[in-house]
């Protein structure tokens, strides 16, 4: 069947045609040539929703696949934590068993020091691959490009091609890492050479940043650990270990986001004692200086108070006797702080 009508006017829904033995047979396709295509044995569907308007994801949730109604509520809001759920139907339901899953994208900017997360909804079924993003997402389009370009030959079922987008999902974790990385090397080195309040505040800035991260990889870890396990029905067993790579890429970057936190927590007990010593240098020039000038202070508040009865108010040299008295407790004071290396 050779179909090659669009699907969208903006081209917000893309759909693409796999034959069962790997290869693209057609793309963007008509929403009421769909419910036959499904009916084929010999293909499966993959259709991407991107920011559509509701009357297309209507037609294409509701009308044509007959979705449970949680999982499209699910889709449509924005879900905090990644997840997974089997549905399958129940007397008086039309749609045909399928998994529901949703799972996170991440970008790091380093101008503001923060995640962007992207939600990715995933409805893979036997014959089909429906998902589902607000935003454009690198994972997708370069799937995408692939399907289109005619790389994906080894793309059998739709359960493959979900392992090629948390595939790509996953291995986009690693730009974001860098940059954090990077974040962390500088905050290393301020806080070692300028340990002021806006120092902390990038601290705690990219500290909050990496306990971010780290929620939510765990719960996604947790997500593709049960595709890495086997335990849907919908996902072949050939497939598990392709899953299971992803989900060790997956474990080794949420142990780094540990390490950047450790990092980070080492960097701040850093800033603190580099803060500590600064007020402690502060606090010693302030002693010293109040200890050095306490023979002036002592000479000058004596003979400060004039009294009638001083008998060294009435002698000639006492002015320069006072000065040179000053003078040299003073130095002698100083001298014997540099003896003893306090400055």
């Amino acid at each position: 069947m050779k179909i090659s009508q669009k699907l969208s006017l903006a081209r917000m829904i893309r759909s693409f045609v796999f034959t069962t033995q790997g290869r693209l047979q057609n793309q963007d396709v008509e929403p009421s040539l769909v419910p036959p295509l499904l009916e084929d044995p010999n293909v499966f569907l993959w259709i991407d929703l991107e920011n559509p308007a509701p009357p297309e994801w209507k037609a294409v949730l509701e009308t044509t696949f007959h979705f449970h109604p949680l999982s499209i509520e699910d889709c449509l809001s924005p879900s905090p934590s990644p997840k997974v759920e089997e549905y399958s139907p129940k007397e008086g339901d039309t749609f045909a068993p399928y998994l529901f899953m949703v799972i996170h994208a991440v970008d790091f900017d380093r101008k503001d020091n923060c995640f962007a997360t992207s939600e990715l909804d995933f409805f893979l079924g036997r014959n089909f691959l429906v998902t589902y993003h607000d935003k454009p997402l690198r994972s997708v389009s370069g799937v995408r490009e692939r399907a289109i370009n005619g790389t994906l030959a080894i793309a059998r079922a739709p359960d493959r091609v979900a392992h090629l987008l948390l595939d790509a999902l996953v291995d986009n974790y690693k730009p974001a890492l860098d940059g954090l990385g990077l974040q962390i090397a500088e905050v290393e080195q301020m806080a070692l050479q300028k340990p002021d309040k806006e120092t902390l505040n990038q601290i705690l800035q990219v500290k909050k940043e990496v306990l971010h991260l780290r929620r939510i990889i765990d719960p996604q870890r947790e997500v593709l650990g049960k595709f890495a396990a086997g335990e849907f029905k919908l996902v072949r067993p050939k497939l598990v270990p392709y899953f299971r790579d992803v989900y060790d890429a997956l474990f080794h970057i949420g142990e780094l986001a540990q390490n950047y936190a450790d990092s980070l927590t080492a960097i701040l007990q850093v800033y603190l004692n580099m803060s500590s010593n600064q007020t402690g240098e502060v606090v010693k020039l302030l002693t010293l200086i109040t200890v050095i000038t306490t023979p002036l202070m002592m000479i000058g508040t004596w003979y400060g108070m004039n009294f009638k009865g001083m008998p060294e108010l009435d002698y000639p040299h006492a002015y320069p006797i006072a000065a040179i008295c000053m003078v040299l407790s003073t130095l002698a004071t100083y001298l014997y702080f540099k003896k003893k290396r306090w400055f």
